[in-house]
């Protein structure tokens, strides 16, 4: 099976820009680095995705 990986719409068009790519798996989602494609990846529940976002989302983590 080919993995799909996307990067948000909101992601910039050029290849210089940090972006992560998303793919949905079937336990979870997949998150990579754009500028890495053959690098490390990330596999994480769909539970978990969902909490990571929500706390982005409300400013809980210390992000630049």
């Amino acid at each position: 099976m080919i993995t799909a990986w996307r990067k948000s719409s909101h992601s910039g068009s050029t290849t210089d820009e940090a972006c992560v790519e998303l793919a949905g798996l079937v336990e979870g989602v997949g998150v990579r680095d754009s500028k890495d494609p053959d690098g490390g990846r990330l596999a994480v529940s769909g539970a978990g995705f969902a909490g990571l976002v929500g706390r982005i989302k409300r400013g809980v983590l210390d992000l630049p």
